[in-house]
């Protein structure tokens, strides 16, 4: 196998018209074919691997959106809680040291009642981030670390996911009344005689881009667990795909 792996390396040198990409290209179709045989993992093929790498992440994503959007899913969560914006931490130190503390309490509150509504929205946005994914890197990210997958796609789609989901954020802050309440503790700041510099952090963006890191953790989780734990491959493609890498 490996001497006619050689060959085919040999024989796309010599073809002068063909690009350094394309020779490039088909040296990894001829090592994947090469290895899977090697190994006994023939059955494993690339489509097989992206769509097991895809079908890890969906599953993240079904599994985040479920332990977040109830709730108390960030404001129970250690983890997840959102506090105010780090522009704000000010805001509100000083207003519970001039006895406003219930103007702040209510405003996070609101906020992660927001966060918890919004990621109820976000599956079709993740779902469609994730199959637009190529499967040229799928045996390279099937290989790689317990979160390659996730982090290769977060480098990926996060600036794409985030301009889809805020205008789903803006509408569960609005709708939580969290708009509101985050204005009226800028306001009585803002009014306050030691206050100089105005300040009024952007809030969406703040709770957009907490959201979507959430569901990024979730989906680390869930492929760290598939890849680690053979009774959380749920599917006979991601038995024989992650079960066909963690026996070698």
């Amino acid at each position: 196998m490996y001497k006619k792996l050689c060959l085919l390396f040999l024989a796309g040198i010599s073809v002068g018209t063909v690009s350094q990409a394309q020779i490039l290209k088909n040296l990894s179709k001829a090592v994947s074919s090469a290895t899977s045989s090697a190994t006994g993992t023939s059955g494993v093929s690339q489509t097989d691997a992206g769509n097991a790498i895809k079908e890890a992440l969906s599953n993240g994503v079904q599994k985040g959106i479920a332990s977040l959007n109830k709730t108390d899913g960030f404001f129970g969560s250690e983890v997840y809680k959102l506090l105010l914006p780090p522009d704000a931490v000010k805001i509100g130190n000083t207003l519970r040291s001039v006895g406003l503390g219930s103007q702040v309490d209510k405003a996070i509150l609101s906020i992660n009642r927001a966060a918890e509504k919004a990621v109820g929205y976000a599956a079709p946005i993740f779902v469609d981030a994730i199959k637009e994914m190529t499967i040229t890197d799928a045996l390279n990210l099937l290989k790689g670390t317990d979160s390659s997958a996730t982090v290769y796609f977060k480098g990926k789609t996060t600036a794409k996911l985030k301009a889809a989901f805020s205008p789903v954020v803006k509408g569960a802050l609005d709708s939580t009344s969290a708009t509101k309440y985050y204005g009226d503790i800028v306001t009585s700041y803002n009014k306050l005689p030691t206050t100089f510099n105005k300040v009024n952090p952007d809030l969406q963006d703040y709770v957009t881009g907490m959201a979507v890191n959430a569901l990024f953790d979730q989906i680390k989780n869930e492929e760290k667990n598939i890849r680690a734990n053979p009774a959380a491959r749920t599917s006979e493609l991601l038995k024989k795909v992650f079960g066909s890498v963690t026996s070698k």
